[in-house]
């Protein structure tokens, strides 16, 4: 206890004295607190989680160690209402006042609600959940796994309706325990080794309905990877109608029950058989029309003229080759007249602009030096001159010029 005396302290030993008085106090060893989470740290290389408690006027520093924190099946954040149960105390380094908390709930959600939704919008975000990544199912598999139970009801229902819609479907189990501390493991497990031997067609992987806690081994994010990645198109059936899980959205169908699953799986042999007797009878009905349109044309081509007469249609097609031959001989004759007529006409033109013909009555052409002499100023005495006539030519000396 400080004298009443004035007295010099160090820092440390004020903080030591404050934190005896805290720790000594009964009603601060174990305190319930409602507050709203802000500067949430959730240190990488410590494990321990740092942050602040506040509500409409106060605010206090709050600490979660690991071995405390990794207790807990959801992630805290910023703007959380949370209710905590810890220790108030003094860190005496930095002189802080600050809970210690041992266990923390949120405040008006479960905890475990919480954590679904939490790794529900982590794997929507990196697209486990996208329709583009989901297989198709096989049209007729001839082998289906099944991950569940050996015991539940879950397995007897989905193998009496595989037998009964169809019935050349093996059915392969898997047994796994669906709830339980090492339920995760196994169910991981399962879908592995279908997914790694393809020894299967299609799985179904479920079980019956349960309280959230008994269904919460399908909420696992290891689950929900190996389901992603199985290599087998995978059924979820968890639960009843109204359950939801995490293995449910990324599985490539969703089935609301575990007998939904097996109908999913496989299709209906009563029904198929149904449909063959339908398409046979449509099929037969096609050729019997087919067979019914060929006889009516072979009958045709047997009651043609052209078969029962032969000679008679070639003679009638010979005489109108004949009619045709006259119709030819016919217009060549009148093109050849036309053309005849019209080259005579072209001939009498070309003769009128003869030059022989205008030598023929009575003139006759001069050329010196190779040139036609049509003056004479083109000419010189002595000159030769060399002039044609219609039917010859004559070479002349110039002995004078007028």
């Amino acid at each position: 206890m400080i004298d009443a005396r004035p007295t010099v302290l160090t820092v440390t030993q004020l903080n030591n004295y404050v934190k005896r008085l805290l720790d000594g106090d009964y009603s601060l060893n174990c305190v319930f607190m409602v507050g709203e989470i802000s500067n949430f740290n959730n240190h990488y290389r410590t494990g321990h989680m740092y942050f602040t408690l506040k509500d409409e006027n106060s605010a206090i520093k709050a600490v979660m160690f690991k071995s405390n924190a990794q207790r807990l099946r959801f992630m805290p954040e910023d703007g959380m209402s949370v209710i905590v149960r810890g220790r108030v105390s003094l860190f005496e380094a930095a002189g802080a006042y600050q809970i210690y908390i041992d266990d923390m709930q949120p405040d008006g959600v479960g905890a475990l609600a919480l954590q679904f939704e939490q790794l529900k919008r982590k794997l929507a975000e990196e697209g486990l959940f996208d329709a583009s990544h989901k297989k198709s199912l096989p049209p007729f598999p001839e082998k289906v796994g099944i991950i569940t139970s050996p015991t539940g009801a879950a397995v007897q229902d989905i193998k009496n309706i595989l037998s009964r819609r169809f019935p050349c479907a093996e059915a392969i189990l898997y047994p796994v325990s669906v709830q339980g501390e090492n339920s995760e493991n196994q169910l991981v497990k399962a879908v592995n080794y279908f997914s790694n031997t393809g020894s299967v067609d299609v799985v179904i992987i479920g079980r019956g309905g349960g309280s959230i806690e008994d269904l919460w081994s399908f909420n696992s994010e290891k689950l929900a990877r190996a389901i992603y990645d199985c290599k087998v198109p995978i059924i979820s059936a968890v639960g009843h109608e109204t359950d939801f899980t995490i293995s449910d959205f990324v599985a490539d169908r969703r089935a609301e029950t575990p007998s939904a699953a097996a109908e999913m799986a496989v299709p209906d042999m009563a029904e198929l058989k149904k449909q063959l007797n339908s398409m046979s009878y449509e099929i037969m009905s096609i050729v019997r029309s087919m067979i019914s349109e060929s006889r009516e044309s072979l009958n045709a081509i047997k009651n043609n003229n052209c078969l029962k007469d032969p000679f008679n249609t070639i003679n009638i097609k010979r005489m109108m080759l004949d009619g045709t031959e006259i119709k030819l001989n016919s217009f060549a004759k009148t093109e050849i007249q036309k053309y005849r007529h019209d080259f005579s006409g072209t001939v009498a033109k070309l003769n009128a602009l003869s030059p022989l013909n205008v030598l023929a009555r009575g003139y006759s052409v001069a050329y010196s030096n190779g040139k036609i002499v049509s003056s004479s100023d083109d000419l010189t005495v002595g000159d030769n001159l060399n002039i044609d006539f219609y039917n010859g030519s004559a070479v002349c000396e110039i002995k004078e010029l007028k």
